[in-house]
């Protein structure tokens, strides 16, 4: 076992694929452009300062010493269900993580009889995780290419009962948006389809009042679920789905990443409800954000990409020795660009992720344009 697993990392290495942990804080002085903070809500002091102003904070435990189905402290997470529930107009279940629903959830419902299941290529590794966990048959369709989809869909209706549709909102490396109402056309084209969004990068950035792309469709009615995340533009951490009442029951007593997991501390999911009702007025952090997206996406246009004017964009090295060399030239001039290598991009996309936050200074991308001229 010991030379299998030796084998294995110094393939790695010599792949230019080896990861290793950071062990200690970056140097304040290096411009982060590789966070989730979206909307610079985790470097908020203020934030932070109101909520412990709050009289009853200090009396919720640290941990929830058991699993949601065995807490006896459940108040603050019925509160922040309730609170998200009343502005998205249907029930939520909270999940400890973005990782915890998509595995639960998805393998929930795969393992519902004569279930077929069809991702987009580019969803989330938790995902695939989910539908290899479920068992169930599946097929990939090419990215964002809905003719592809609805023909894989057809033909599966054919045999099963089921059909799952599952895409994401804002892809999470190339940064561009799914065409909702076209997946909600093909939701309802299909006999017996069901369709899942997940908007873990769109929470907080897009839609309205921030709630995600989703709650921007006409069609919103034709999505079953709607995943998203704390842990991104929110500031927090876990994760919570949109869902019908009955597939809210079904999750409770199917989903084994909720029903086996101990739950997240009840002072986090009330830091996750202040921030929430926080973010849901911040119109003008996400139209600042949009235009820094704008500004980011004509400095990289310099350098070949062409890419969805976003918060997040990506800069193609090809490779992973290319990719990790350009991030150690970034941080040398002073911004933190993380090399994002295979298999969390296909082989031969290798690239630098840029990730923006609202709180950026703008004048920080003009110096970022300089730096760029540094690669080779």
């Amino acid at each position: 076992m010991k030379g299998t697993i030796d084998a294995i990392l110094a393939d790695l290495q010599a792949s230019g694929n080896l990861r290793t942990v950071a062990l200690t804080d970056a140097d304040a002085e290096l411009v982060d452009l590789s966070s989730n903070d979206y909307l610079g809500l985790a470097a908020s002091a203020q934030l932070r300062e109101d909520f412990f102003k709050k009289e009853d904070v200090f009396a919720l435990p640290m941990s929830a010493s058991a699993s949601r189905l065995l807490a006896a402290h459940q108040n603050a997470f019925s509160s922040l269900e309730n609170r998200l529930s009343k502005a998205y107009g249907s029930p939520v279940l909270l999940f400890n993580s973005g990782y915890h629903a998509n595995t639960g959830m998805v393998s929930a419902l795969g393992a519902v009889g004569s279930t077929f299941i069809i991702a987009d290529k580019l969803v989330h590794a938790s995902i695939i995780d989910g539908i290899k966990l479920s068992g169930a048959p599946f097929a990939r369709f090419r990215h964002n290419d809905y003719t592809h989809l609805a023909t894989l869909a057809r033909k599966a209706a054919a045999d099963y009962n089921h059909i799952v549709i599952i895409a994401e909102s804002v892809y999470s490396m190339d940064g561009d948006n799914a065409d909702i109402d076209a997946l909600a056309e093909v939701k309802r084209s299909t006999p017996g389809a069901m369709l899942y969004i997940d908007e873990a990068h769109a929470v907080g950035v897009e839609g309205p009042a921030g709630l995600g792309l989703a709650e921007a469709s006409p069609f919103r009615k034709d999505i079953d679920i709607v995943v998203g995340t704390f842990g991104k533009a929110l500031a927090s951490a876990g994760a919570y789905a949109v869902v019908s009442a009955t597939l809210r029951n079904f999750f409770i007593n199917k989903a084994r990443s909720f029903i086996f997991s101990t739950a997240l501390p009840p002072i986090m999911a009330a830091w996750s409800e202040h921030v929430f009702s926080h973010m849901l007025e911040m119109d003008s952090a996400r139209s600042q954000l949009k235009m820094l997206g704008q500004k980011l996406a004509s400095i990289l246009s310099q350098y070949g990409t062409t890419s969805h004017a976003g918060h997040i964009q990506p800069l193609i090295a090809g490779n992973p020795e290319k990719a990790v060399a350009w991030s150690k030239s970034l941080r040398s001039d002073g911004f933190i660009v993380l090399p994002i290598r295979t298999p969390t991009v296909p082989p031969g996309t290798d690239r630098l992720r840029f990730s923006i936050a609202a709180n950026i200074d703008p004048a920080k991308l003009d110096t970022l344009s300089a730096a760029l001229s540094h690669l080779n």
